[in-house]
C-alpha cells in the first residue's frame, strides 16, 4: 500500500513538473527577445562585472592571507577562512538558482552581491579570526548566488548557439582574475594593508550593483510557486559535512578518523533523505530527475572530473617552479600566465565555434585529450625540467580546459527551457565545486604522505619532525631564513661540542664548522626539492588519470545541436496556449 502511494506522490510531482514546463514555455518572454540591443549590453556589463567581482575575490584575498594570519595570530585557523567561503558558497547555489526560476533573475542577483559587498565590509572590519571565518562565510551566500545567476541571465537573453560565445568569454573572465588577482593582492597587502583586500571589492560591486539595478529587467509571476524549505535544508545538511570531510581530510584530521568518517556517514545519510524527499516534492530544489537526463549526468561528472584536475594544477603548479625548480617567481599569477592565457583563447575561440556550429561533442572530447596529455607532460617534469618546457607542458593543459571551462555550461541548458535555467546552472556549478574540493583533498594527502615518505628516507629517519613535514612552509622564503638560521646553529653546536675555548685555532675551527653545516643546509634542501618532486609528479600522475576517466565519459555525451532559437522544441508552438497575466513576464 505505501509503495503504491509513493508511486502515486512520485507521478503527481512529475506531472505537476511538466505543467509547470509548459505553463512557462508560453507564458515565458526571453529577455533577448524583448530587450534594445543597448539594453542587453548594460545587462551584460553588470553580469560580467559581477562575475569579475566573484573571481578576483578569491585570488587577491588568497594573496594576502600570509599577512592576515600574521596580524591575526590565526595560523592554527588558517583553513577554515577559506573553507567557510566555500561551504557557504556551495550549499547555497542550488538554492539561489531554484529561486531565480521562481521569482526572477534580478532580485536575488543583487541581494547576493548586496550579501558580498557586506560581508567584504565585515571581513575587512575582522578583530580576529573567528569574525573572519563568520564573515567569509556570510560572504559566500552572496557569492554563491552571483556565480550560477550570471549564466542564467545569458541563457535569458540568448538562445543556446549564441550563448555559447558569451560563455567562453564569461569563463575567460575567471583566467584573467587568476592571472591579475595575486599581482592586485600583494601590491594592496605591501600599499595599503590587508584590510583592503576586501575593500577593493566594495567601489567594483558598488558599479556592478548600479548596472544590475538600472539594466536588468524585472520579473513578475502570478503563478503560486511551493518553496521546498525542507527540501533546502535538507541540501545543506548533506552537502556541508561532505564537503567539510574532504575539507579535513589529510590535513586537519587523518582520513580515517572519526570526524572525518562522521562526517561522511552523516552527509550520506542525509543524501538519502534529500533524495527521498526531492521525489516527492512539488518543485525541488535540486530535482533528482536532472539525471534522468544522460546529457546532464554526463556532463555533471565530466565538470567534477575538469574541476579536479584543473584545481590540482592552479594549486600544485606554483609549489612545483618555486619548491623544486626553485626559482623566483613566487607569485602564482605569474607562473600559471602560460596556462590561464591558453585557457582564455580556446574558452573564447571554442565558444565561437560552438556558436558557428552548434556541434559540441568533438570540441569537448578534444578538450579532455588535451587535458590528459597536459597532464602526462606535466608529470614528466624533475627539478632539471627547463623554463621552456615547464611553459610548453602548461600551455598544453591550459588549451584542454579552456574547451571545457566554457561548453558544459552551454551544453546542459541546450537541454531544458528558460525558466528552469538556475536550478540546472546551478546544479552543474555545485558539482565543480564538489569535483574542486575532492580533488584538493585527494591531492593535499598526495603530496604530504609521498612527501614526507621521501624525505624520510633522504634524511635516514623513521619519520619527519613536524616542523619539516610541510613542503609549503618549506619553500616560503622566511619559514627557509629561520629553519636555515636553526639548522645551521645546532650543527655548529653539534660538531664544536667538547672543543676547549680560548685556544689559537678556535676561530678557524668555526669557521670550518660553519662551512660544514652550510653545506649539510645545502644537502638537505635539495633533498627537499627531490622529495617534493617525487611528491608532485604522483599527483601529476593522478592528474592523467582525471583526464582520462574525463575522456571516457564525454564519449558517452548525446549530441543534440544547439538550438538557435529560446524554443525547446518545435512543437511548442503548436501547444495550447494558456491565459497569461498582464502581472506575469518581464517589467521593463
Amino acid at each position: 500500500m505505501r509503495s503504491r502511494k509513493n508511486g502515486g506522490a512520485v507521478a503527481a510531482a512529475t506531472q505537476l513538473q511538466a505543467a509547470a514546463d509548459r505553463h512557462a514555455a508560453t507564458a515565458h518572454q526571453p529577455w533577448g527577445e524583448t530587450l534594445s540591443r543597448r539594453r542587453i549590453g548594460f545587462v551584460l556589463a553588470a553580469v560580467l562585472l559581477g562575475m569579475l567581482l566573484s573571481a578576483l575575490d578569491q585570488t587577491v584575498v588568497g594573496t594576502a592571507m600570509p599577512r592576515i594570519i600574521s596580524e591575526l595570530n590565526g595560523l592554527q585557523h588558517y583553513a577554515w577562512v577559506a573553507t567557510a567561503y566555500l561551504l557557504a558558497s556551495a550549499a547555497s547555489m542550488p538554492i539561489w538558482g531554484k529561486l531565480s526560476d521562481a521569482y526572477g533573475r534580478k532580485r536575488f542577483f543583487i541581494a547576493g552581491m548586496v550579501i558580498f559587498i557586506i560581508g567584504s565590509a565585515l571581513c575587512g572590519q575582522s578583530r580576529n579570526m573567528t569574525e573572519l571565518i563568520a564573515f567569509r562565510g556570510f560572504q559566500g551566500l552572496g557569492a554563491g548566488a552571483m556565480m550560477p545567476i550570471v549564466q542564467a541571465i545569458i541563457g535569458d537573453i540568448f538562445p543556446p548557439a549564441q550563448r555559447a560565445k558569451w560563455a567562453g568569454v564569461m569563463m575567460s573572465v575567471f583566467g584573467v582574475a587568476t592571472i591579475i588577482g595575486p599581482l592586485l593582492g600583494g601590491w594592496i597587502t605591501d600599499t595599503v594593508g590587508w584590510r583592503w583586500a576586501f575593500y577593493v571589492n566594495m567601489p567594483v560591486g558598488v558599479i556592478a550593483l548600479a548596472f544590475a539595478i538600472v539594466a536588468l529587467p524585472g520579473h513578475v509571476s502570478v503563478r503560486r510557486h511551493t518553496i521546498d524549505y525542507v527540501g533546502a535544508s535538507l541540501l545543506v545538511l548533506a552537502a556541508v559535512p561532505l564537503l567539510l570531510g574532504f575539507s579535513w581530510a589529510g590535513t586537519t584530521y587523518a582520513w580515517g578518523s572519526f570526524e572525518v568518517v562522521g562526517a561522511f556517514v552523516f552527509s550520506a545519510v542525509m543524501w538519502i533523505v534529500f533524495f527521498l524527499r526531492e521525489m516527492r516534492a512539488a518543485e525541488p530544489i535540486l530535482n533528482p530527475r536532472l539525471f534522468e537526463n544522460s546529457i546532464f549526468a554526463v556532463s555533471a561528472l565530466a565538470s567534477t572530473l575538469q574541476s579536479a584536475a584543473m584545481f590540482g594544477a592552479i594549486m600544485f603548479l606554483p609549489l612545483f617552479v618555486q619548491g623544486v625548480l626553485g626559482k623566483s617567481a613566487t607569485n602564482s599569477g605569474i607562473v600559471l600566465m602560460p596556462m590561464m592565457l591558453s585557457a582564455i583563447v580556446t574558452s573564447i575561440a571554442g565558444g565561437q565555434l560552438l556558436a558557428r556550429t552548434g556541434r559540441y561533442k568533438a570540441l569537448v572530447t578534444a578538450g579532455f585529450a588535451a587535458v590528459a596529455v597536459g597532464a602526462y607532460l606535466l608529470s614528466r617534469m624533475g627539478v632539471s625540467t627547463s623554463q621552456g618546457t615547464l611553459a610548453l607542458n602548461m600551455v598544453v593543459m591550459g588549451l584542454g580546459l579552456g574547451i571545457a571551462m566554457s561548453a558544459f555550461t552551454v551544453i546542459v541548458q541546450n537541454q531544458y527551457p528558460t525558466h528552469r535555467l538556475g536550478e540546472v546552472t546551478a546544479g552543474l556549478q555545485f558539482f565543480r565545486s564538489i569535483g574542486s574540493t575532492v580533488g584538493l583533498a585527494v591531492f593535499g594527502t598526495i603530496l604530504s604522505t609521498r612527501f614526507t615518505a621521501e624525505l624520510a628516507k633522504a634524511m635516514h629517519v623513521s619519520s619527519v619532525p613536524k616542523a619539516l613535514s610541510n613542503p609549503q612552509v618549506l619553500v616560503s622564503p622566511d619559514k627557509r631564513q629561520l629553519i636555515h638560521d636553526s639548522f645551521v646553529k645546532q650543527l655548529i653546536d653539534k660538531i664544536m661540542h667538547g672543543k676547549p675555548s680560548g685556544l689559537p685555532n678556535t676561530t678557524a675551527l668555526y669557521a670550518q664548522a660553519q662551512k660544514q653545516a652550510e653545506s649539510a643546509f645545502v644537502a638537505f634542501m635539495d633533498s627537499v626539492r627531490h622529495a617534493l618532486d617525487a611528491a608532485i609528479i604522483d599527483i601529476f600522475r593522478l592528474a592523467v588519470i582525471v583526464g582520462i576517466l574525463g575522456f571516457i565519459s564525454v564519449l558517452f555525451l548525446k549530441e543534440v545541436p544547439l538550438r538557435r532559437t529560446h524554443a525547446l522544441v518545435e512543437t511548442e508552438a503548436e501547444a495550447e496556449p494558456e491565459p497569461q497575466s498582464a502581472a506575469e513576464g518581464v517589467e521593463g
